[in-house]
């Protein structure tokens, strides 16, 4: 049996690759491919080699997707007098790109799951598993294609009858590999019409990249070090140290995704593009509800609108809309990773909002969030400690793990000075400090 194994080198946004790559796909874009067809053109052959630069036999699959996802919509709009056919068209396609998704990402993971299970009643079972590198990026871009073939079956966008348009939807470099997930209803337009050069949305542009550069480099990084160097030995760290770990967890996470979602924006301004906010400033969130309103916007609006919305929403009783939730957040921790630690944590944060369902807590703030109380204090304060304890499941390697770094919490002594680095401490005041 054997575990995936990782791929070649990533063209990553802070590597010295894209630096050279960048500027000169930049020069390209605005001074020898002039027009918008040109530009399309322009945009896929430098995704795809950015895309490629990781693996090229990789380019094959998203090329597939994007194409059984383009076909998918001109079938729907030619069959607009068979709703019945429409419905099919569209679920074959879901089907495909799901199918494609699962072998790659989740087949080994369900694989030795099943193994294991069967092996605790007396059964040994050696499914054969996949030597497979799970793609780069699979996840956002199925998503995205997924979104276009669904919206285009509800009559949200027309189907577009330009291959080399949708498939640079598809592969948009700036977030191909860590979103934000973008509607088809939002970035394919935008495909569909002359840009021209706009300095101040360039200058913007370059300002949140560099914004993106400093949360990624310089905290996520450094908070990355620190936690990865300390959390093999928490068993013999105070309750302290396991909970500074998990604070800069939350920072390290925090900075490094919204991070490559700042430099993704800004690098798309600089092509003429407007890719929507991600994150808004979630740990200031005065509730978990809240929290995952302003956390990965796209994806939590993705599951919204495509998983819980058809599930009925909160449009049913408490109990069922309860079940929705769950339902959700559970295909949301599989979404993040195949481990069962992700499912664990995708299960507490539905636990955490049906609490809040149950108890009919109002949510839905009309004023701003301010810090200028004790309640609003309390309150961000709560979430964000409700917020830590999820990060340290998904941090943790196992679900055992997960419990005993929660029992060491309890068990071990209160504090040691010298086991916490001045570095980390630094890190905390610097974090608080910029985000406020």
């Amino acid at each position: 049996m054997s575990n995936q194994v990782q791929g070649g080198l990533d063209m990553l946004f802070n590597s010295f690759e894209f630096l050279v790559f960048l500027p000169v796909v930049f020069a390209l874009y605005w001074f020898v491919f002039k027009g918008r067809k040109p530009q399309n053109l322009l945009i896929v052959i430098a995704s795809y080699v950015f895309y490629g630069w990781w693996d090229w036999k990789f380019l094959y699959l998203i090329a597939f997707t994007s194409f059984c996802s383009f076909l998918s919509g001109k079938f729907i709009a030619k069959n607009e007098d068979n709703p019945k056919k429409q419905k099919w068209i569209s679920a074959a396609n879901i089907i495909v790109n799901l199918s494609v998704l699962g072998v790659f990402k989740y087949y080994n993971f369900f694989a030795e799951s099943l193994a294991n299970l069967l092996s605790v009643f007396g059964f040994q079972a050696d499914f054969v598993t996949l030597n497979v590198i799970l793609p780069v990026g699979i996840s956002f871009y199925t998503f995205q294609a997924l979104s276009y073939s669904i919206d285009v079956y509800k009559g949200k966008i027309k189907a577009t009858d330009d291959i080399v348009e949708f498939f640079a939807y598809i592969s948009f470099f700036p977030q191909l590999v860590a979103g934000p997930i973008e509607r088809a209803t939002n970035l394919l337009p935008q495909f569909q019409k002359d840009r021209s050069f706009d300095y101040a949305k360039a200058v913007d542009g370059m300002r949140q990249m560099l914004w993106g550069f400093f949360k990624k480099m310089v905290v996520a990084d450094n908070c990355a070090t620190f936690v990865n160097q300390h959390w093999a030995e928490y068993q013999s760290l105070p309750m302290v140290t396991l909970m500074l770990l998990g604070v800069l967890f939350a920072f390290q996470i925090y900075c490094d995704f919204s991070g490559y979602s700042d430099i993704a924006i800004g690098c798309a301004r600089l092509f003429g593009f407007d890719l929507k906010q991600n994150f808004n400033f979630p740990y200031f969130s005065r509730s978990i509800p809240e929290f995952w309103r302003r956390w990965h916007i796209s994806l939590t609006t993705w599951f919204r609108d495509y998983i819980y919305f058809p599930l009925g929403g909160s449009r049913c009783n408490k109990w069922k809309i309860i079940r929705n939730v769950f339902i959700v957040w559970a295909v949301s921790g599989l979404w993040h990773g195949a481990n069962w630690t992700f499912v664990c944590w995708g299960l507490y944060h539905a636990a955490l909002l049906a609490v809040y369902n149950i108890l009919s807590i109002n949510t839905k703030y009309k004023e701003p969030v301010t810090l200028n109380n004790v309640k609003s204090i309390f309150q961000v304060g709560l979430t964000f400690v409700l917020a830590v304890i999820g990060w340290i499941i998904f941090r943790a390697e196992s679900i055992g793990q997960a419990v005993d770094y929660f029992r060491h919490v309890f068990t071990n002594k209160l504090f040691d000075f010298e086991s916490v680095p001045k570095k980390a401490l630094l890190l905390c005041g610097l974090v608080e400090k910029r985000m406020c």
